[in-house]
């Protein structure tokens, strides 16, 4: 009977491995042999930047790196055994590792102990399926010994850290480890090491090199790390355009901005898989190619130049009594055609990290601070007096302190009597601004009677025709948050009066900038622009590449104004800086460039760092130029706000524009000569061959 048992049996295998091997036999065998194809996309370095002259600006540094790819079956127990052994020969930062990671790290090192940490009865929820697992995992974090946890050493700390790095990355997707710091030596002994160590691999990585420092960092923008990736808010935005969660990606102004540009395309990869997740072959799909490159408009000399200016004066002028409040100063150099920004320059006094009080980079204070800039706006307010008819070309006003009832006299700074529009314009009168918005507000002067005009009606006609001209109202500049200013909130018929002279709504520099161009240019409000070209990147050159796209100047709209009222105040403009007793004359004396322009000088309050000054009275000081006058190549914009309190103080806005302007032409006329002495040269050198062969 035993025999008769094991007979059957055996006969019952057989037949039934008969079958597995005939029947199912293929079928097994193609399940073993299966693979699955994978394709993942690694990061390529961004595009670089450039400034007009082709200066790199911005370049990628190379980096040693070490990288972690973690295979899709791969458990928790291979990658903490991986982990443990990298951490013998690497250094890691372990300032990051959280409570939440040791504790994680805890239960991975210690899984019948965390078991333990859950009774019977938890269990049994668990495995009656009223729980779920996050509920059981959630009482063993509790649970966990915290004297274990405050014990960990170094090596286990870097453990932690590690493993943290590993877990963060895709399936078949490399990591980044540590790409900072990364010595020839831990290089050279992970290398010799791969094979005991699954999964990592030493690579090159990079990281931002920013060519000139600080100098127009706070436009430039910064990037992502590897580690942080990609920002939590924009996450879906960016995974859904074929982005990693780990890929670094523009984070603020022209490394935002132009981010579609600068992130390149990536290298795809075809990785062939067992049934088991193993890698069995690498297949390149695609090449990498870095992102394209910019060229800016700015020319980075004459911006290293300007910063320099704006810092010896800001310290000069800080040497002075009263400037205990001013802490920043900016500068825009536009061309008036183009709206090709030259230059955006911004410093702001502060402290580093020591505590020691230096000039910090706050170029993106041009676009994102506005201020009360006095007298500057004044050509405005001649236009719009022409264009409403409140004025003619030409017509006289008296200016003399203005009395009204119960008011304190209003004035300008001297007392002019009959002038005209020019006139009023080379010497900044304020009567004859008020005087031009009375009669726009449909009213009359009348010495000790009330101001009597339609003040909503002269607001708004003032905004609306201010904003032609882009003030109050965002320039397009090519950057991000761009503010337009704030208009003040009250509508009284005096505060009209000091909204006509710059001391009532804010206006940030670069709108100024736009103001003066589109006078200068004949009546154009020009869109400014940082980015003058996108190029086809060079790899591993510092050459530009071939134009992929030029940046066209956009004229945002027309002055509705004639021709001769611009021209009038563009020589208004030219009396400030080179006639009789303007303005700008002392300062401007016997320059050769031709200028025009306006100053500015506003009664303000201060709404600064300074919390205990907060509304104290200041002074901020304003100068728009261009040049030369005749056919303008370079319009500039210059703010200082908070320059000095008290009635009097430094004419920094002055000192400043007129290094400025200065700058700028000696810059030109060097760069000339030097083109003209290598045409020279190379003429000789012509010449010599020339005769060279004659002779032979």
């Amino acid at each position: 009977m035993v025999f008769f048992v094991v007979f059957v049996l055996f006969s019952v295998l057989i037949l039934r491995l008969g079958e597995i091997q005939i029947v199912f036999g293929d079928d097994f065998k193609r399940e073993l042999q299966r693979t699955e194809d994978i394709t993942v996309s690694n990061p390529v370095p961004r595009g670089k930047m450039f400034d007009r002259n082709g200066k790199v600006i911005v370049d990628n540094t190379p980096l040693n790196a070490i990288t972690y790819t973690k295979y899709q079956n791969t458990n928790q127990k291979e990658m903490l055994d991986t982990a443990e052994q990298l951490a013998k020969i690497i250094t890691v930062d372990t300032t990051k590792v959280r409570d939440r990671d040791k504790e994680e790290y805890w239960i991975l090192k210690n899984p019948d102990r965390a078991k333990a940490l859950i009774t019977e009865k938890e269990w049994k929820l668990y495995d009656d399926k009223k729980w779920e697992y996050k509920q059981i995992y959630s009482l063993q974090i509790k649970r966990i010994p915290k004297a274990e946890i405050a014990d960990y050493k170094n090596n286990e700390l870097k453990t932690i850290a590690i493993l943290k790095q590993f877990n963060s990355g895709y399936a078949l997707t490399p990591q980044i480890v540590k790409n900072k710091d990364v010595t020839s030596e831990e290089f050279a002994v992970v290398s010799e090491n791969l094979e005991n160590l699954p999964g990592v691999d030493t690579t090159t990585d990079w990281e931002r090199m920013y060519a000139f420092g600080n100098t127009l960092k706070s436009i430039l923008g910064d990037v992502t790390t590897s580690e942080a990736g990609i920002p939590k808010e924009q996450l879906d935005k960016f995974l859904a355009r074929d982005y990693s969660r780990n890929d670094r990606v523009g984070k603020s102004y022209l490394e935002l901005k132009y981010e579609d540009v600068l992130h390149g395309q990536k290298a795809k990869v075809k990785n062939v898989t067992d049934k088991t997740g193993k890698i069995l072959s690498t297949e390149v799909v695609s090449d990498g190619k870095r992102g394209k490159d910019l060229v800016l408009s700015i020319d980075m000399d004459l911006q290293q130049q300007v910063e320099k200016i704006i810092e010896k004066e800001m310290w000069e002028a800080k040497k002075k009594p009263g400037t205990a409040l001013l802490d920043r100063a900016f500068v825009v150099l536009m061309n008036p055609k183009t709206g090709e920004v030259l230059s955006l320059a911004g410093r702001q006094i502060g402290k580093d990290d020591d505590g020691k009080t230096v000039m910090k980079d706050f170029a993106g204070g041009n676009i994102t601070t506005s201020y009360n800039v006095g007298s500057t706006v004044k050509g405005a307010t001649i236009l719009t007096g022409y264009k409403t008819g409140a004025i003619s070309p030409g017509d006289k006003l008296f200016d003399e302190p203005l009395l009204f009832k119960n008011t304190k006299p209003k004035k300008s700074w001297k007392q002019f009597n009959s002038i005209n529009d020019l006139r009023a314009l080379q010497v900044s009168s304020n009567v004859y601004m008020w005087k031009t918005v009375i009669a726009m507000g449909g009213g009359r002067y009348v010495p000790n009677g009330p101001l009597l005009i339609d003040s909503k009606k002269t607001f708004n006609t003032l905004r609306r025709s201010f904003a032609q001209f882009g003030l109050g109202t965002r320039t397009g500049i090519d950057l991000p948050n761009e503010m337009s200013g704030f208009p003040g909130g009250d509508e009284q018929a005096s505060l009209a009066l000091d909204l006509a002279i710059g001391q009532y709504d804010t206006y940030t520099p670069i709108q100024l900038a736009q103001y003066v161009s589109a006078i200068a240019n004949g009546g154009n409000r020009v869109q400014p622009h940082i980015v003058k070209e996108i190029r086809e990147p060079v790899m591993d050159s510092n050459d530009l590449g071939p134009i992929i796209q030029e940046i066209q100047p956009k004229v945002l709209n027309h002055l509705d104004l004639k021709d001769e009222w611009i021209n009038r105040v563009k020589e208004g403009f030219r009396m400030v800086m080179q006639v009789g007793d303007g303005t700008g004359v002392n300062t401007f004396k016997g320059v050769t460039y031709n200028p025009a322009g306006k100053t500015g000088t506003a009664q303000a309050f201060y709404d600064g760092p300074v919390k205990s000054q907060k509304n104290a009275e200041v002074m901020n000081l304003s100068l728009v130029s261009f040049a030369p006058y005749d056919n303008p190549e370079v319009a500039m914009a210059v703010v200082v706000p908070w320059a000095y309190q008290g009635n009097t103080g430094p004419s920094i806005n002055m000192t400043i524009g007129k290094s400025v302007m200065d700058a700028y032409f000696d810059l030109k006329k060097s760069r000339s000569e030097g083109a003209a002495d290598g045409t020279q040269q190379s003429e000789n050198a012509d010449t010599t061959q020339n005769s060279q062969q004659t002779g032979q």
